[in-house]
């Protein structure tokens, strides 16, 4: 690349579309010109209140614009194939939420096309990113918590506790056939196998739906941070056959066993993910909701907390923090971190099949597909289903 800015595009503008755009506005080396969204008028709006110089009311004009260099695909679940595909034909660099598509079918095409295209693809896996994270996976590989037999842990949320609680995820045309494990459980087993190393190659589920009949309001849409029924009284009951909650048993490919528990339906709890891995030394603790310390646990002495401070860190993880210790970084600051490695990769003129890129990329996000699926299928089946990819 050259000394100008990197030209980037947003496709998508509800929650985590402005989300990405502040992260980027962050790297001085990325400039965000462009997003679209449904609609010339609404897009305008947004783009106004953003301060975005273009705005576009279907996508398709986003990608005919020559000047744009990456794209981001912050759409619904349904979208993301049709548009990641395009983004693709179009020769844009592209940054995608996660699911990657619908099934695993079109994952798979989406990483063969981003392959031969030769453009760097990314996926939101953000969690990955925590300077805390970096730091676990370091010390994993350097044998520091020796091998490791053992993980557990959960992500769990309140947003869908009532059942006036309602938002277009739980449609599943909209969604997908998955929903908190999709939306959620893929983030927990994407961040343990990066700090393990490790990938996960069978699954054993069960899974809930607290709430087959859900009263979507009238009046108004909704999302997260919904308090009861808000007030309404003017309700549509709707069928919902996606789960709000999954206790999914885990076996790694090198034989070590686990198991996490996802809801969204657990009061009290707003991102509470969490894991702990037990190894044959020590064992490590993490939760999301306090990243910047990590509980260390021992057999022969007594336990201790790192907190994350460059200075405490291993060499290999020092670039992954960017604040003196106490100087807490949180969630926005790892979805920055994750545009930090996806720019810098495309600035530094790295290829993507040659070097290996310090983020999630279309690989993984076929894989979170593929793990998703099984589960589903495990479910089903009342039986031990292998991930296949």
């Amino acid at each position: 690349m050259t000394a100008a800015k990197i030209r980037a595009g947003v496709i998508g503008t509800g929650f985590i579309g402005p989300a990405h755009i502040e992260a980027m506005r962050r790297l001085e080396f990325v400039e965000v010109v462009a997003l679209a969204q449904d609609g010339e008028e609404k897009a305008r709006e947004k783009a106004a209140q953003l301060g975005v110089p273009l705005a576009y009311g279907d996508y398709r004009e986003l990608l005919a614009n020559p000047d744009i260099d990456v794209v981001h695909n912050c759409t619904p679940n349904h979208l993301h194939f049709e548009i990641n595909k395009a983004i693709i034909a179009a020769g844009k660099h592209v940054l995608s939420e996660k699911p990657l598509a619908m099934t695993s079918r079109e994952s798979a095409e989406l990483l063969r096309l981003a392959r031969e295209r030769g453009v760097v693809h990314g996926v939101n896996f953000n969690y990955r990113q925590y300077p805390i994270m970096k730091q676990l996976s370091e010390m994993v590989k350097h044998g520091e918590l020796g091998p490791i037999h053992l993980v557990h842990g959960s992500y769990l949320q309140d947003w869908l506790l009532f059942d006036t609680d309602y938002n277009w995820r739980l449609d599943q045309g909209a969604g997908g056939r998955s929903r908190a494990v999709a939306d959620i459980g893929s983030h927990w087993c994407d961040t343990v196998q990066y700090v393990t190393g490790k990938r996960i190659a069978a699954v054993f589920a069960d899974l809930l739906t607290v709430h087959p009949v859900r009263k979507k309001p009238i009046a108004r849409g909704v999302t997260f941070g919904l308090q009861a029924d808000g007030g309404e009284s003017a309700y549509e009951e709707m069928p919902v056959s996606t789960e709000d909650c999954a206790s999914v048993l885990v076996r790694f490919e090198d034989g070590s066993k686990g198991s996490f528990t996802v809801s969204q339906a657990s009061a009290g709890r707003k991102n509470a993910l969490s894991f702990e891995l037990n190894g044959s030394r020590k064992s490590a603790y993490w939760k999301q909701e306090e990243p910047a310390s990590l509980w260390i646990g021992h057999r022969d002495k007594s336990n201790e907390v790192l907190m994350a401070d460059p200075s405490l860190f291993l060499e290999e993880a020092r670039m992954s923090i960017h604040h003196p210790g106490g100087h807490t970084e949180g969630w926005p600051d790892s979805l920055k971190n994750m545009m930090l490695q996806y720019y810098s990769f495309i600035r530094d003129g790295k290829d993507p099949h040659k070097d290996r890129p310090s983020f999630a990329t279309f690989e993984d996000g076929h894989l979170s597909m593929c793990i998703t699926e099984a589960i589903l299928r495990s479910h089903e089946e009342e039986r031990w289903i292998r991930v296949t990819t």
